[in-house]
This record gives structure tokens, C-alpha cells and sequence, in this order.
């Protein structure tokens, strides 16, 4: 009795890591080194939806609404439950903290934001458009990191203008794409400017099949 006791408990044994282990193999690590991607689970109690409005929208100017579909792979099936994070620089180009920041919060600031796609695969961010670094020619960017609900987080190209001055040529060409190109074109309507950007889930990211 004792010996085939010992042999179900093997077996349970080894049926539960096999378990585990496929499990794992559905948490693909991809998308190589991300300083500060785990930011993205720093949203606390807050229910992600769609849509969402980062702080200083209402104070500053120009206004961003930011929008587009998330797609899976092969570019045409929406993406639902992918969470998307965003950061970025106030009007002085500083990442701009109240004093009270932990973890994260410390070095992206408090001008960040938070969704969640939904059946369709749609987000939209209202925010500002970002300075430059101080007394640099960087490109004026905004942050952005996906996690799927399958996969680890990772980012992707960073959303920049293309009325940019300093997005130039060479600048342009340094480019990974991941996710698709991250330039966009705002365009007023009425009183805040419009950009698009539709995202599709590992492209050019290292490790995705």
C-alpha cells in the first residue's frame, strides 16, 4: 500500500509541474532589458477602462488626445486586456514630482496615466505635448509600455512628432519600430491636437513569436 501511495504522489508530483510548467511557457519573456517596465503595475487600486486623463491636461498647453487600436500579431485582430502605461516631461522638459513619489513615481514623476484595451482593442490618452530635455537637443517623446495578458511587459518605440525639429533624418533612422513606428502628426481640432497611432503587439520585439 505504501508503494503505490509513494507512486501517486510521484505522479501528482510530476502532473503538477508539468502544469506549472506549461503555464510558463504561456508567460513568454520577451521584449530583452526594460528599466522601469514594471511601472506599468504601479496604477494601485485604480479600475483601468479605455480611456484616461493624465494630470495637467486641463492647466497646459497644446492639449494631446491620443488614440488608436491595439492589434495582435498579425496586424487585424484587436487586442483586448492589454494594459498600456505612459509617461512624460511637463512644460520645462522635467519629469516633474510632487515629493511624496515611491517606487517608479520617483523618476517618471506624477504626469503618467494608465489603461486597459477594450473588445476592439481601442485606448485613448488626454494629456499634453511634453518639452525637450532642458539645454538638449532630444526629441520631445512620450513613454509607452504594453503588457499583454500572456506575456511579460516590454516597451515599445516612444510616441515623438513629426513637427519636431529635432526629429531629424539621422534621428529618424535610429528608430527600432517596435510596435510599429512611434512618429505621429498632431492635428488641431478645435482646441486640442489629434495623433493616432495604431500598435501592433511584437513587431520588431526581441524574443516574440
Amino acid at each position: 500500500m505504501r508503494h503505490y501511495f509513494v507512486i501517486f504522489i510521484l505522479g501528482f508530483t510530476f502532473t503538477a509541474c508539468q502544469s506549472q510548467s506549461d503555464s510558463n511557457k504561456d508567460n513568454k519573456l520577451v521584449g530583452g532589458p526594460c528599466e522601469g517596465c514594471e511601472a506599468i503595475f504601479e496604477y494601485g487600486n485604480k479600475t483601468l477602462t479605455p480611456i484616461d486623463t493624465l494630470p495637467g491636461f486641463k492647466e497646459n498647453e497644446p492639449k494631446l488626445r491620443i488614440t488608436g487600436t491595439i492589434f495582435e500579431k498579425d496586424g487585424k485582430t484587436p487586442a483586448k486586456d492589454v494594459i498600456i502605461y505612459i509617461y512624460h516631461t511637463n512644460k520645462k522638459g522635467i519629469y516633474e514630482t510632487k515629493g511624496n513619489e515611491k517606487n517608479w513615481a520617483k523618476r517618471h514623476g506624477f504626469i503618467r496615466g494608465w489603461i486597459k484595451t477594450n473588445n476592439e482593442g481601442k485606448y485613448t490618452f488626454y494629456t499634453f505635448r511634453p518639452a525637450s530635455y532642458p539645454n538638449t537637443k532630444i526629441q520631445q517623446h512620450i513613454h509607452i509600455t504594453v503588457k499583454e495578458p500572456t506575456r511579460n511587459e516590454y516597451y515599445i518605440d516612444n510616441y515623438e512628432f513629426e513637427d519636431d525639429p529635432f526629429l531629424t533624418e539621422a534621428e529618424r533612422n535610429k528608430k527600432g519600430k517596435r510596435g510599429g513606428s512611434g512618429i505621429v502628426l498632431p492635428k488641431l481640432n478645435g482646441d486640442i491636437y489629434h495623433i493616432e497611432r495604431d500598435i501592433i503587439l511584437g513587431l520588431n520585439i526581441p524574443g516574440y513569436h
